[in-house]
């Protein structure tokens, strides 16, 4: 079985000093490939060398929208230069999006539009944190005309919610939180989606599954997140990883099996 880490940050601080460790362990228990998201600019480097220093590992470049206020305009001319360059390790733009919980929507809103317009031009898969904004998160995308690949990553809304931005053509990132039997509506949404539109992840070191301590998640929790799914799905397993895998494929334009772009 081979599983896709679409969603880790892999480069934070918590993973200092066992980072091969933590992917050995990964790749025993299936974990192919996971892609890193940049979330400000002051750490893109970081991301891009930690994402180049193994094979399976891919990365995306963006600005989160808690760290807008670090940012100037002249960042976004530089993260299109960047993401312009002929990289096979960097397959998409984000993290990028809204927050309703911390920061300032009205400050948040500029950056996210941006991104997504620098996505469409770019022909790249949109990375979208969305917390308690996901039909702003629609609006956007559906004012802005954004016609290409978005993963809304760590989805905890209702079904409609999710069922709007699937018809938009969304992806769903689907994380630790569907492991907490508490969790009854991502829950109930994830059995009711079609399952073309999910897609795994940890968003390690955070949203831990059930049973791992807050801060301490990892890629190599990834099965754990795959099981609740199959639990809470009528597929068999191995049509649910099969699907899974064309999706995070369609997702970052791999050709399947070979984690090369298109």
């Amino acid at each position: 079985m081979e599983l896709v880490d679409a969603h880790c940050h892999f480069d934070f601080p918590e993973f200092d000093g066992r980072r091969e460790e933590v992917l050995a362990r990964a790749r025993r228990h299936g974990v192919s490939r996971l892609v890193i998201p940049g979330v400000t600019r002051r750490h893109w480097q970081r991301v891009v060398n930690i994402a180049t220093s193994q094979s399976g590992l891919f990365y995306c470049l963006g600005i989160h929208p808690w760290f807008v206020q670090e940012h100037e305009q002249d960042d976004l001319g530089i993260l299109e230069s960047r993401l312009a360059r002929e990289d096979n390790r960097c397959v998409g733009l984000g993290e990028c999006g809204l927050d309703r919980l911390r920061g300032e929507l009205s400050q948040q809103f500029p950056w996210f539009e941006a991104q997504v317009d620098l996505a469409a031009r770019l022909s790249c898969p949109l990375v979208i944190h969305s917390v308690r904004t996901h039909d702003e998160v629609h609006s956007v995308l559906k004012a802005r005309g954004f016609l290409g690949k978005a993963l809304v990553h760590g989805f905890s809304g209702s079904y409609q919610q999710a069922r709007k931005l699937v018809d938009l053509g969304c992806f769903i990132g689907i994380g630790g939180v569907i492991t907490h039997a508490r969790a009854k509506k991502t829950r109930d949404t994830v059995s009711r989606l079609p399952l073309e539109s999910l897609v795994l992840e940890t968003d390690a070191p955070d949203m831990p599954p059930e049973g791992v301590a807050k801060g301490m998640n990892s890629p190599e929790h990834l099965p754990a997140i795959f099981s609740a799914l199959a639990s809470l799905r009528q597929e068999p397993p191995e049509q649910l990883y099969e699907q899974l895998l064309g999706n995070v494929s369609e997702l970052y334009g791999w050709v399947q099996a070979s984690g090369v772009r298109e």
